[in-house]
């Protein structure tokens, strides 16, 4: 008498280890399905979900776009990263009334100008810079500080934090080699200075992290660095779609185009 539910989006990018689980589930036709069609995070008439279905058929969206999707044409790639780093700062903040926190940038590729590894200094610096008098505490490349966006990049059953979470550092405590979070539900959770490599900074941060969750502004730079290797039609899709109100992508059309009609690895 057991039931077994599963609910998801065959379109998003697939599990990182097992794979295509939903879209091999759908693939046998003994299994029973209904397809939901009806959009919650969006409007219907959402730019976005506009974008979001021209992607998914394989279509370039309509450029530069409009109602909640816009697509910022730049080459050079330390230019993108520097417009990336004022749209989430500076500009989307101002124009639409909310703090930094409201705007999470999102990366297809963790090296390189617009990889999370620079955004994410770059923005760390704009939005929360080393303050006199002020405890900080350096964990090899990276420096936590009170205010810094964090992430659990691990399960942690005795802390009750999970892997993808958002928390925010409210204290740094050298004396004691604690650094204290407050998590996206209220809790306050502390993790000793030996236990930072369970923490990422997410002021930049992968499509892949961002899977499950949604934001109400994103920004992401479109780029085909290194070849654009991670630029695939089910991480385009995933990355438009993590955005409730606004998701701005600024970058190369070339790029733009490789994503949208290259399918992953194992999909046909």
């Amino acid at each position: 008498g057991t039931h077994l539910l599963f609910v998801g989006d065959v379109d998003q990018l697939p599990s990182i280890g097992p794979g295509n689980v939903l879209a091999d589930l759908l693939g046998v036709e003994e299994i029973p399905r209904v397809r939901l069609t009806h959009v919650f995070r969006q409007a219907q008439d959402s730019g976005i979900v506009r974008a979001a279905h021209r992607i998914r058929s394989g279509r370039l969206p309509d450029l530069p776009g409009g109602g909640g999707f816009w697509f910022e044409e730049l080459d050079d790639p330390e230019r993108v990263a520097d417009r990336v780093v004022h749209l989430a700062t500076e500009a989307i903040p101002r124009k639409q009334g909310v703090g930094g926190d409201q705007v999470q940038v999102l990366c297809p590729m963790r090296k390189g100008a617009t990889g999370t590894a620079e955004l994410g200094r770059s923005l760390q610096e704009r939005l929360n810079p080393a303050r006199e008098g002020t405890a900080e505490h350096w964990s090899g490349p990276s420096v936590f500080r009170v205010g810094d966006r964090v992430m659990p990049i691990r399960n942690n059953y005795d802390k009750g934090v999970f892997n993808g979470e958002t928390a925010t550092v409210t204290a740094v405590l050298p004396q004691d080699r604690v650094l204290e979070l407050r998590t996206g539900d209220g809790e306050t959770v502390r993790y000793t200075f030996d236990e930072l490599d369970e923490l990422t900074h997410s002021y930049a941060i992968s499509v892949h992290r961002s899977q499950g969750s949604e934001y109400p502004f994103v920004v992401a730079p479109v780029v085909a660095e290194a070849g654009g290797v991670m630029l695939r039609r089910g991480l385009l899709y995933t990355l438009v779609t993590r955005a409730k109100a606004w998701v701005v992508l600024v970058g190369q059309r070339e790029a733009l185009e490789l994503a949208v009609r290259r399918l992953g690895p194992d999909r046909k």
